[in-house]
């Protein structure tokens, strides 16, 4: 299997891989927030989809790092403003 090169395609595949997260964790996220230990929480979670971006994504991208980052703050922070934490 060939890994991805395409920016677009490794972008979606990023954030395909945090909306997952966000499914199957639930209320985890709201409290994650809430506590403010949102990345110690889902760390297991994280790292599982982390391995699984880089064994499909060429880490020769210069953005790939970056990409799956963002991801993880626009999906799965961002997303849930609606969240009373100290952070908004």
């Amino acid at each position: 299997m060939s890994r991805l090169r395409d920016p677009e395609r490794v972008r979606r595949l990023a954030r395909v891989l945090i909306s997952d997260i966000v499914v199957y964790a639930g209320d985890q996220v709201r409290i994650g927030l809430e506590k403010d230990d949102l990345f110690d929480r889902l760390h297991g979670e994280i790292e599982r989809a982390h391995a699984f971006y880089r064994q499909r994504v060429d880490l020769s991208l210069s953005d790939a790092e970056r990409i799956f980052n963002h991801a993880l703050v626009d999906v799965l922070v961002a997303t849930h403003r609606k969240v009373s934490t100290h952070l908004w």
